[in-house]
Formats: structure tokens, sequence, C-alpha cells
């Protein structure tokens, strides 16, 4: 509270406001007083009314806080986001491999973006840069349709001149005292398209690529890509019509200090992938 003992308290309580501070007489049958009673009653401070009133309406917003009773606030702004666009549902997505990539995915959206992912992560493999083991992973995933298209393709893609300038041998090895990384990791799936017996799906990826080794001009970097991937149900899984890259998205690099090319070595061969499930 303020100290306003000059104006509105004085000792006891009395100043200005409070009385006249002086005693006065009464004289017998006057007409009139005009000074009214000897003191006046004190008026109560006004900065002591002030603070009650606070008092007041504080234990009152108090009682009524305490009595309320307790609902939970649920803004929709404080809602997460739903499980289909963030979560994977915990659904098992195959019962089996083949050619080591997962197969038997159900029958539906989950299933597709289990696939789309699973596959993206064959098709960004060290496996693709060896004939023998490029031929296998596309049997496994490619439809009856397309199956000669893509094979043809990716034989293209993956050419001698491309192992060659990549340093790699013909049989798409590393040289001695070497290790060679392609790796991809999905971040994410999502459908853009689905109608029963075709879909359309994207899979976020970070992928790492390059040779490990002291004397290696390509040392291991990565990078962030979308892998797009149009599926058709055969009857009992899915399997690869069309594939697409592009970059990104990607987000702004951290601040993680460079490990030494020994260490992205052993990660390698010690660190094994992943069934992906949406």
């Amino acid at each position: 509270m303020n100290n306003d003992d000059d104006q509105y308290g004085g000792a006891g309580g009395y100043g200005e406001v409070g009385g006249t501070g002086q005693t006065r007489t009464r004289l017998p049958d006057s007409p009139a007083d005009p000074y009214g009673p000897t003191r006046r009653t004190p008026r109560a401070s006004r900065s002591l009314i002030t603070v009650v009133g606070v008092v007041v309406l504080l234990i009152a917003a108090i009682a009524f806080a305490n009595s309320a009773p307790d609902t939970p606030s649920d803004p929709a702004s404080d809602k997460p986001p739903t499980d289909s666009s963030t979560a994977a549902t915990g659904t098992d997505p195959v019962t089996g491999k083949s050619a080591g990539i997962p197969k038997g995915f159900a029958h539906d959206e989950q299933g597709a973006q289990s696939a789309a992912a699973n596959f993206a992560v064959a098709l960004g493999s060290d496996g693709m840069f060896n004939s023998a083991r490029r031929r296998a992973i596309v049997d496994a995933l490619a439809d009856d349709s397309t199956r000669a298209k893509l094979q043809s393709g990716f034989d293209a893609d993956y050419s001698a001149g491309l192992l060659s300038q990549i340093g790699l041998t013909k049989d798409g090895l590393a040289p001695a005292g070497s290790t060679f990384v392609n790796r991809t990791v999905p971040a994410g799936a999502k459908v853009k398209s689905y109608a029963g017996e075709t879909a359309a799906v994207d899979v976020w990826c970070i992928g790492m690529f390059g040779l490990t080794g002291e004397k290696s001009t390509r040392p291991v970097t990565s990078g962030w890509f979308t892998i797009s991937v149009t599926l058709k149900w055969n009857g009992s899984d899915w399997k690869v019509v069309e594939t697409s890259q592009k970059d990104g998205p990607t987000p702004v690099t951290g601040d993680n200090a460079v490990s030494g090319s020994s260490e992205i070595s052993s990660a390698v061969t010690e660190f094994g992938g992943f069934t992906y499930a949406r």
C-alpha cells in the first residue's frame, strides 16, 4: 500500500480529511450550528478502500477457481497431427522376404507405403552396382508388365563407365583398403494417389554415398531426396511399375563433427538395415 500519511492517514487515522483538529463549544438554544458535531466521523482512507477492494476480489476469484470443475483445455491449436500423417501404425508390414527384400504387404494404403519405403531402400543400395545382384533386386520388386523395361533402364544407369568414374571395379566392388557406401534411409512416406489396384507413393529419404579410405577421391557424403514409386497390386503383393527421383526436401546441415574414414567404414559394416513399416 502506498504511504499516504501526509494526506489521508495521519496519526490514529485522522488528518486533514479525518477531522478539523479543533475543539468547538456549542451555544445553548442556537438556531443552527454551522459546524455540526464537535468531530465528524472520519472517512476511510481511499488507499485503504482500494486495497480492501482488491483483496476481496482476489479472494472471490480464488474461491471461484477452487470450486470450478477440472476441465482440461484442448484448444484446436494444441491438437497433435493425426496418426496417419506422422506416426507408424504399428501393424506388421510383411510376412517374408524375397532376395532379401520384404514381401507380402497389405492390400491397403498402409501396405503401399510400406512397400514403397522398402523398395526405395533396395533400389538405393550398393547391390544395384553389381549386375547379378541388381537383376535379383529388380526381379523381386518389379511388376511383370514392366520388369524388362526396368531391367534395361537400370543396366544403362549403372554402366561400366559410371562404375569406373566412381572408382569401383566392373563388379561394383571397392578397391582394396576401401569400403563402398551407398545406403538409403527413408524418413517418411505419403500416398499421392490410391485406387485399390494402383498406388503412387513418395518416399522422403536421406542417403549416404562414397568411398572410405585415406586415398579416396570421393569421400562419403549425405544428401536428401524423394523417390516416387508407382505400384500395382498383382493379386498377392505390391509391385513396382515405375520409379523416379528428385532432390530434397533438404534441412539445414547440423554442426556435428565429421567422422573419420575408418569410423564410417566400421559403421556401414556393423549397423544393419531395417524393414520399414508405415
